[in-house]
């Protein structure tokens, strides 16, 4: 049997490319197995699930050897699983020189070896670099007095005097996070944050 895998590190990304290029390899939609979660690892439901359909003599088509993963180590892991302990085939259909079917030699199999342990560390150089990038970025944004993350929600009018009735028993948490439309725990720690700042405002 051919399957193929496709995966995308989020909901909102597109896997079309992936599946235009399993498509073309002749492959209906029940071949195909798809996950939309981060490569980290491999503890993913769809993947798990073609592991086990996985039988000798299969052949799984991957477009590109980051979407089987980003963790060097555990790419190779999974390859060796897949190649030699269930003895199925793997095409990796962007890079040619990755597809077990073509030499079944000692030197074929040591060129392939070679090949993905290189884009293996690419890939997990790359991802590292990223996350690099994006610390950098967070560290400088904070320098420059950057708040990051959504702002909160405007505070109604009547936010104080809806706190005051609150404090007084007049009404209940529930009651007055009803009245400013917002979820019990957000007014508890609204509520709080003005009063605390109100304290600092009188010791001053």
């Amino acid at each position: 049997m051919n399957y193929g895998y496709v995966r995308v590190s989020s909901l909102d990304q597109n896997e079309a490319r992936q599946l235009r290029a399993m498509k073309e390899q002749g492959l209906k939609p029940d071949q195909i197995f798809i996950d939309k979660q981060s490569g980290k690892d491999f503890e993913r439901p769809n993947y798990q699930r073609m592991l086990r359909k996985l039988r000798e003599g299969d052949l799984l088509f991957i477009l590109s050897i980051d979407r089987l993963g980003r963790n060097y180590a555990e790419i190779l892991e999974q390859w060796r699983l897949i190649t030699k302990r269930i003895k199925a085939d793997v095409v990796v259909l962007d890079m040619p020189l990755l597809d077990t079917r073509r030499e079944k030699s000692l030197l074929g199999t040591f060129m392939a070896d070679l090949v993905l342990q290189i884009l293996s560390f690419v890939a997990e150089s790359e991802r590292e670099s990223i996350r690099k990038r994006q610390a950098q970025g967070i560290a400088a944004a904070k320098e420059r007095g950057v708040v990051l993350g959504r702002r909160p929600r405007p505070l109604p009018e009547n936010f104080a005097d809806i706190v005051q009735d609150w404090q007084e028993g007049t009404i209940t948490g529930t009651e007055a996070a009803k009245k400013c439309q917002m979820p019990l725990a957000s007014f508890r720690y609204r509520a709080r944050k003005m009063l605390q700042g109100g304290k600092q405002k009188q010791r001053l």
